[in-house]
This record gives structure tokens, sequence and C-alpha cells, in this order.
């Protein structure tokens, strides 16, 4: 749940922990290493290398899922792909749960043809709704995008590109977040901006 809340005299932005928010600036590397067609892992570091997060994924029944770990390994929530949407619609809840009081946030494509991607993030109290609270704008030429709540900047994602990377089935983000916004919640909206963009 969001929360508006006050630390260190920094707004809190707090959507699946407020441990995940801390009152400066976070650095953080994604290092996404592709395992055969079925199987992705993603490692979130910080600047100095070490373990922040890491993500694991897979895909069965035609439908994508990755789970985020903290460093130990216990589960912090799940990102689902719903299958056949025209907007290709995520739900993310807390731990491995699928139930709906356990919902934190949709994902989904603004529209379903977009020469620019464009994804509108839903908390769960207003899924129902229909009410974006935060986008995710990026392009399909660079897989760099940046994140807003509302006309505020919160996060930005630089995708680092080479060839021996795309080669060897990995790839490198850059992600800015900003001072008071849930590193986590930002590291999932990379993740699945990843997987609607490829």
């Amino acid at each position: 749940m969001e929360t508006h809340e006050v630390a260190y005299g920094v707004p809190i932005v707090s959507v699946v922990r407020d441990g995940f928010c801390v009152p400066y600036p976070v650095e953080l590397v994604i290092k996404k290493k592709d395992h055969g067609f079925f199987d992705t892992r993603f490692e979130v570091q910080d600047v100095n290398g070490n373990l922040f997060l890491q993500v694991d994924g897979f895909y069965r029944n035609f439908q994508k899922k990755r789970i985020m770990r903290d460093p130990a390994g216990f589960l912090i929530l799940t990102m689902r792909e719903k299958v056949l949407t025209s907007r290709n619609r995520w739900l993310v809840h807390q731990g491995e749960s699928s139930e709906r009081n356990d919902l934190l946030f949709s994902v989904q494509r603004s529209h379903p043809f977009q020469v620019k991607t464009r994804l509108d993030v839903s908390l769960a109290s207003n899924i129902n709704e229909d009410i974006s609270n935060f986008q995710v704008v990026g392009c399909y030429s660079s897989q760099s995008c940046k994140v807003y709540k509302d006309d505020t900047l919160v996060a930005e994602v630089n995708h680092k590109f080479t060839w021996g990377s795309f080669l060897g089935g990995s790839d490198k983000f850059r992600v800015q977040v900003y001072p008071g916004v849930d590193y986590a919640f930002i590291v999932a909206l990379v993740i699945i901006f990843s997987e609607i963009d490829m």
C-alpha cells in the first residue's frame, strides 16, 4: 500500500514495504541472464556489487512468472503475466500468493499498440476503477525508461546494450531511484518493462 509519510524530511512512496524506502538516492544495477528459453534470472546490486535483490523467472503454460527474493533468499513478491490480454497485463502479489487481498499492484500497456512504450501502474485499491497511480514511459529502441508518479519523476532506467552481452544472453540496466521511493517496487517495474518491451 502506498503511503505519503515523511522520514528524515523526505516524502515516502511505499508500495512493497517501508523497509525498501531510504531517504537518499539509490543507484542499482539489474543484471538479467537467460538460461535457456524457459529460465530467466535477475541480480540486483548496488554500484559496489553488493546483492540487494534477486529474481528468478520461468515460463509455464504460456504464462511468465517472476519471483523476487531478498539476498538471503526470502520471498518478497511474485509477478505474473495474465495470459491472452491485449495490453500485456501483469499482476504483482505479496509473497507467493495469488489472492486478491494480497495484490500489491498491476501493470499494463496504456494502449494495445504503441510506438513508445507506456505502462500504467495501478495500486490494488484502484484496480477496479482503472486508475493509474504511476506511469512507466520508455522506447523500444533503447529499452530505457522513466517512472513517474503523476507528473513527478521518481526513477530513471538506462539500458546498457552491448553485442557481447546480447550474444551471451545477458542484459544490464542501471537504475536511479529517487529518495524515499520504494526500490523493490521500482525493480519490479523495470523487470516487467523489460518483459513487455522485448
